[in-house]
This record gives C-alpha cells, sequence and structure tokens, in this order.
C-alpha cells in the first residue's frame, strides 16, 4: 500500500471498505427508518452519498491507482442525483440543493472536493452533472470559487467578484494574482491555513486521525483537492508546495492525461437492457456484485434496493 497521508494503516483501509460495504448492503435491504416513507428514503439516500464519498477519499488517501477512482467519482455522482431526487421530495422543494454550500462551510467543502476531482480526472461529463444540482437550486453566479473552477471546463458560465467563505480567499487570489509568484505564494498560504481554519468550523471529520483505531474510524482524509485543481486550470506553479494536504500527484496526474474515452470504458448500462461489452461489470445497489456478462446479456436488476435503480458500470476485462 502506497499510503499519501501517514495516518492510514493497510489495517484500517482493509476495515472501512469493509464497512462501508457492510452498511450500504444493509440499507439496500433494510432502508433506515422515518417516520414516512419520504423520510426513509431521504435519511438513506443521505447516507449512502455520505459513505461512498468518504469512500472515494480514503481510496485516494490509501495510495490506489487515481485512474481507478473513475469508478468511484461517477458512482458517488450518482448517489447525488439520487439524494437530491428523495430530498426534493422530502421537503416538497423540486430543485432543493444537495449541499447547502452557502451557510454550512464544511458542506461548501465537499462540494469543492468533488468538483475538484471532476476536474483532475477530466470527467467533464460528471462535473456538469454535478454542478446541475447546484446551479438548479440558484447557486449559479454567487460564488466565485465555484465559478473559477467550472468555466474553464463547463461553457456559458460567469465572471463574478464575490465569494461565500473568507476560508478560500487566498485560493481565490491565486487566479488573479498578477505575478507568477504571488500566485504560488497565495496557493501555498491557503495549503497552509486550510487544516487550522477547520478547528473552528463546524465540521465532522477534523481530528479524526486522533480518535481511529485499527479496525475502526472516522478518518478518510485531508485533501485540498480544489486547490489542485486550481493549479491545473490555471497553470499556477506548485513545485515549491510541499503540504501534507495539497494532493500533487493528481495535478501531475491530469497534466500528464493523455485524452481518451470518457470513463475510460464502455458507458453506463440499465438493468433490463443489453450488455455492450463482454467484461465485468458491478453495480452500487448492491455491494460484492461485480461479475462478468457477455456482450447481449440482459442486466439483471436488484429489486426493492434501498438505492434505486439498478445501474451497471464498466469493471474491466479481467
Amino acid at each position: 500500500m502506497k499510503r499519501r497521508q501517514q495516518f492510514v494503516t493497510e489495517g484500517y483501509y482493509k476495515s472501512m471498505l469493509v464497512i462501508f460495504d457492510e452498511i450500504i448492503r444493509g440499507r439496500a435491504i433494510k432502508p433506515l427508518p422515518g417516520d414516512t416513507a419520504e423520510e426513509s428514503a431521504f435519511r438513506t439516500s443521505s447516507e449512502n452519498k455520505d459513505i461512498l464519498f468518504m469512500r472515494l477519499m480514503l481510496k485516494y488517501t490509501a495510495g490506489e491507482d487515481i485512474s481507478s477512482l473513475e469508478e468511484d467519482l461517477e458512482v458517488l455522482i450518482d448517489a447525488f442525483e439520487r439524494f437530491q431526487k428523495d430530498f426534493a421530495v422530502y421537503e416538497g422543494v423540486s430543485n432543493i440543493s444537495p449541499l447547502n454550500i452557502e451557510d454550512a462551510v464544511f458542506q461548501y467543502q465537499e462540494f469543492v472536493q468533488i468538483v475538484g476531482f471532476c476536474v483532475l480526472l477530466h470527467r467533464r461529463d460528471l462535473l456538469g452533472r454535478f454542478v446541475a444540482l447546484t446551479d438548479a437550486a440558484g447557486f449559479d453566479g454567487e460564488d466565485m470559487l465555484y465559478e473559477d473552477l467550472v468555466k474553464k471546463v463547463l461553457p456559458a458560465r460567469y465572471e463574478i467578484n464575490e465569494f461565500y467563505h473568507e476560508l478560500y480567499r487566498p485560493l481565490v487570489e491565486s487566479v488573479y494574482a498578477e505575478s507568477v509568484h504571488e500566485k504560488s505564494k497565495l496557493l501555498n498560504d491557503y495549503c497552509v491555513g486550510w487544516y487550522a481554519a477547520f478547528a473552528k468550523i463546524p465540521n465532522y471529520w477534523h481530528d479524526t486521525h486522533l480518535s481511529m483505531t485499527e479496525e475502526d474510524g472516522s478518518y478518510f482524509g485531508y485533501w485540498v483537492v480544489e486547490a489542485a485543481a486550481i493549479a491545473y486550470l490555471y497553470d499556477i506553479d506548485d513545485s515549491k508546495i510541499d503540504h501534507m494536504v495539497y494532493p500533487k500527484d493528481l495535478v501531475e496526474y491530469a497534466r500528464s492525461f493523455t485524452v481518451k474515452k470518457v470513463g475510460g470504458g464502455p458507458s453506463k448500462v440499465y438493468s433490463g437492457q443489453k450488455c455492450t461489452k463482454a467484461g465485468y461489470w458491478f453495480s452500487p445497489a448492491m455491494p460484492d456484485s461485480r461479475r462478468y456478462f457477455n456482450e447481449g446479456e440482459v442486466m439483471p436488476e436488484f429489486k426493492g434496493a434501498s438505492w434505486g435503480a439498478t445501474i451497471w458500470y464498466w469493471s474491466g476485462e479481467e
């Protein structure tokens, strides 16, 4: 295991993957309770997207190959779309945002981290789908960093000079600084101050490495993925940045990326549709679902799964 932060151990990583899978498997069989069916669906899909976000982050932290994270990212975006639908029904608000990025800084942080992964893994398709959820809720054209992260990838964005949270000022200013040196300095300043800033901001992950055991915990990694995305998008020199929270190899991956078919394999296939390519496929609707299908074989459905529609994703030929 080539871990990217020193806190994660091989035992902890393997144990947490088992826990994540058990939770998702359990919810597919028995959703979280609620006073109504709508509340049950909302609570269950909320937990699913939280687990999948932590799993994506932990896989990166533990040293998994960067290209392998595309599958996890796509499954996460699917989970956010499902959660948004369940949240909208539960609250009776059709365009409600799945993340309160204006009022809750930790939710804004999660938003920019996911956007950063979409940018750095060159998944423009996933970026468009994810941002559409918050755009529809009225967050488009409201926050400078939000727009700076997406306007070089998605068309018809906004030029504004306001942002929600003071914490992100150095990162925003790194985009617009006049000198190369100042851009790099501001990017580094953001990395240096980021973790300490969250000690004073309500969140669920700060200092979780202090309470983890070999078998369990809440730690999944501390990463300024959004800073890496800004460095990539605006060609900021990050050669002198050597902070633990800065994912430098993600920037290197983005910069060395060779254009390929989106997703690196066939498009997703819904249950009831025919398999588009012989090989292994998996569905987040059921843990341990990876299996071999022949081209033309009808993809099965996991009926009653709390996940919702059974969607199959390409997982390779071996």
